[in-house]
């Protein structure tokens, strides 16, 4: 059987506007952990995506 590991990265929107994406890949659990302390820190538009090993999520303008 195979176990097949699925890293996330997080895209958000900081307080002050300023567009955002994590540099560093989670698991799902400590993805959503993450989210939710950016959301209590002020930030919008939190979303967890799916990436790649090595792949930085593009910010979300706007």
């Amino acid at each position: 059987m195979t176990i097949t590991m699925q890293n996330f990265g997080l895209t958000w929107t900081d307080p002050d506007g300023t567009p955002r994406a994590s540099a560093v890949a989670y698991d799902q659990v400590s993805g959503e952990r993450r989210k939710r302390r950016l959301e209590e820190t002020g930030c919008t538009r939190v979303e967890l995506v799916p990436v790649t090993p090595g792949q930085v999520p593009e910010p979300v303008a706007g």
